[in-house]
């Protein structure tokens, strides 16, 4: 069982950031911590003028349903 939040992601050579996945503990799940991960991850990416291939469901879904913060 998974006892701290995770981010999994891979950085490219070509400096292109692949969000994979995120994982919340059991007991941590309903209280928006993957939301704080899903907002965490592309904000680095912006910061750090990255680019990002979002292959995790939930990050893509936060993504989709906030497009005032602007990370299209």
């Amino acid at each position: 069982a998974v006892s701290s939040a995770v981010l999994k992601y891979t950085v490219s050579h070509d400096q292109q950031v692949e969000l994979i996945s995120t994982e919340v503990p059991e007991s941590h799940r309903g209280k928006g911590v993957a939301a704080h991960l899903a907002k965490a991850a592309p904000d680095f990416v912006v910061e750090e003028k990255l680019t990002a291939r979002i292959s995790c469901w939930y990050i893509r879904k936060y993504v989709d349903e906030n497009p005032h913060l602007g990370y299209q």
